[in-house]
């Protein structure tokens, strides 16, 4: 009997447990990187805050707690010298009902899809109306007032707007200092059909239904692969089974093995998932990183500070399914263990 025991224990530390563990997180991230409320919610929530976020930005830009360059924050303070805020600016130009609109009803479709409620079909978002919004005249007297704002160009800055409007240099910021008005025209269009050329007409979000088995069209995408992850258990359910049926030969002793080993595996995925979705959020708000990093900019540094909601959201998504996971598993361990109490009792 004391061999036997042995070899089950062996088994549920060495097997059992790690299995069951791994299978916890798996199962936990597939249901948080296939759900609706990642994939769909959250980049609307994000949407619908962005044109308010927009402005904080732009005010936060002129600031030097903010932005140490000085270049960097004198487009800032040329921008906001115009009397346009941007939220102003997006709605005018059509930006604002691109992304209330085209863009959120993408996803939305998109998001309807994976629980199920509408049909497999192709979702694209359609990138013209984006393409002409940033064409608008609106948008050509923001940046042409902006520039005319700065102060004016030395010799290098006014080679610098001449190689940009020759598109002789790629990739490189805007001088911040003001050209002759043609000079500034001419520089700024040949900047942004540049970027207009790389921007696609359209972004696929689903290539349609012929890709996907038919249980898929039936359940939707989340439900099915949720329901799919799901059968991962078995594996750790049959080391368990194994190690309790060599361990113990008693139904309380068998049940005490299972409750006891379930437990070993989900409280500490339950602790581990939970902390880490909690020091994720403190890190964005203000922990030892908060976006102080080399290879970030002064302005991405900013924009992230305002946008920390969104990092913050998205740890959440992520690492919420694991928690439930582990919690649901941790339950079943204790009716394991009142199982046991109660065969030990009868």
């Amino acid at each position: 009997m004391t061999a036997r025991k042995i070899i089950g224990v062996l088994i549920v530390i060495f097997i059992a447990i790690p299995v069951l563990f791994g299978v916890i997180w798996a199962v936990g991230m597939v249901r948080s990187t296939t759900s609706a409320d990642f994939l769909s919610d959250l980049p609307r929530e994000i949407i619908a805050d962005l044109p308010a976020t927009a402005d904080a930005v732009f005010k936060a830009g002129q600031d030097e707690k903010f932005i140490d360059d000085p270049a960097a924050r004198a487009w800032f303070q040329a921008a906001a010298k115009t009397g346009t805020s941007m939220k102003d600016l997006m709605q005018t130009t059509g930006i604002t009902a691109w992304m209330e609109g085209e863009l959120s009803a993408s996803l939305k479709r998109f998001g309807e899809m994976l629980r199920g409620k509408a049909p497999l079909e192709a979702v694209t978002i359609d990138m013209r109306p984006l393409k002409k919004a940033l064409m608008d005249p609106a948008m050509d007297a923001f940046l042409e007032g902006t520039a005319a704002n700065l102060p004016p160009c030395d010799a290098a800055g006014l080679r610098a707007w001449q190689d940009i409007a020759a598109g002789l240099t790629r990739g490189r910021d805007l001088p911040a200092c003001s050209p002759d008005p043609v000079l500034a025209k001419e520089a700024l269009i040949a900047a942004r059909n540049r970027s207009l050329r790389e921007m696609d007409d359209e972004v696929q979000v689903l290539e349609g239904e012929g890709e996907l088995p038919y249980f898929f069209h039936r359940m939707g995408i989340t439900r099915a692969v949720s329901a799919a992850s799901y059968a991962l258990f078995l594996f750790p359910a049959l080391f368990i089974l194994l190690a309790v049926f060599i361990g113990s030969n008693t139904p309380a002793g068998r049940w005490r093995w299972s409750g006891i080993t379930v437990l070993a595996a989900s409280v500490p995925a339950l602790i581990l998932a939970f902390g880490i979705k909690k020091f994720a959020a403190w890190m964005v708000h203000g922990g030892i990183y908060h976006w102080n990093t080399p290879w970030t900019s002064e302005v991405g540094r900013m924009v992230m500070d305002k946008l920390s909601w969104i990092p913050v959201r998205v740890m959440d998504s992520l690492f919420s399914p694991v928690v439930g996971v582990a919690a649901v598993v941790s339950v079943l361990g204790i009716v394991f263990l009142a199982l046991a109490s109660s065969a030990r009792k009868a």
